[in-house]
């Protein structure tokens, strides 16, 4: 029976998290949800949370909060793998990022654990621009990031949860990993154009100063773990090195990822106003 076996969705309150914890639950699962504030508490500043949150625990999807590039993410990776090891579970989904050597440490720690274990090597989140940070660029009519003309094969996130949700429970993932992007290459300047033919109202791009981004962000009180990984994201892995596709999804699903313009109309109600 698929409820004899129990999954730990860490950040399930998140973009990635609350999709897969909704699609095992819909599956017959019962998954656990896990977060600072959720179900199950599991905070990574908090260490003495884990013990618990892993106690009868099978498999786990596994994101780290604000992002695998920081300085401690190593440390707490190697310690929470030790600890999923010793608790017995078998399996690990680690959700990790493109283009950062950084991430790729914890990758690696993840495929040393000694636990069954498959890597999701995410593109850029469509739905940052609908469920994200981003989303007032799109209700204010202006894009205004600190990037050039440079391309990314943006993904849908419920591409990357039905990747994740298929590592979980099929067999044939474990010792994969699958690096995942959408169908094509996108400058920010032709998400704006997308957008705009789409939503049927002008969206414009304008390249700013990475210093006047972090002002902004620091204005809205962000935090600043998130604003130092933004800031790594767009000086760092936003300078080429991720211009290309991949075929993640497709050799994980059988099945091609969602398309840029496909998710913007299939997520149009979270731009009208009142949103």
């Amino acid at each position: 029976m698929p409820n004899t076996i129990q999954h730990l969705i860490i950040g399930a309150s998140g973009k990635t998290g609350s999709r897969i914890h909704a699609k095992l639950t819909k599956l017959g699962f019962q998954p656990k949800a896990a977060s600072r504030d959720g179900e199950v508490k599991f905070d990574w500043n908090d260490p003495t949370t884990w013990s618990q949150a892993l106690t009868g625990i099978d498999s786990v999807y596994l994101t780290y909060f604000p992002d695998l590039a920081i300085a401690k993410a190593p440390e707490d990776i190697s310690r929470f793998c030790a600890l999923a090891k010793i608790k017995g579970v078998n399996h690990i989904t680690l959700l990790s990022g493109r283009g950062e050597p950084a991430a790729q440490v914890c990758e690696n720690i993840v495929k040393q654990s000694g636990m069954s274990w498959t890597i999701v090597r995410a593109s850029w989140f469509n739905q940052n621009f609908s469920e994200g940070l981003f989303k007032h660029f799109i209700m204010g009519g202006h894009i205004a990031l600190p990037v050039n003309a440079v391309t990314e094969p943006f993904i849908d996130i419920d591409d990357i949860a039905d990747v994740a949700c298929a590592s979980l429970i099929e067999p044939g993932h474990s010792g994969q990993l699958y690096e995942v992007t959408g169908p094509e290459l996108l400058s920010f300047a032709e998400l704006a154009s997308r957008f705009s033919r789409i939503l049927g109202r002008k969206i414009d791009f304008t390249q700013i100063t990475l210093e006047d981004f972090k002002q902004k962000l620091a204005k809205d009180q962000i935090d600043i773990g998130i604003i130092e990984a933004l800031s790594y994201l767009f000086t760092e892995v936003l300078d080429g090195r991720n211009e290309y596709l991949t075929d993640g999804v497709k050799r994980a699903l059988g099945r091609m990822p969602k398309s840029f313009d496909q998710y913007i109309v299939d997520n149009a109600h979270h731009f009208t106003e009142g949103k």
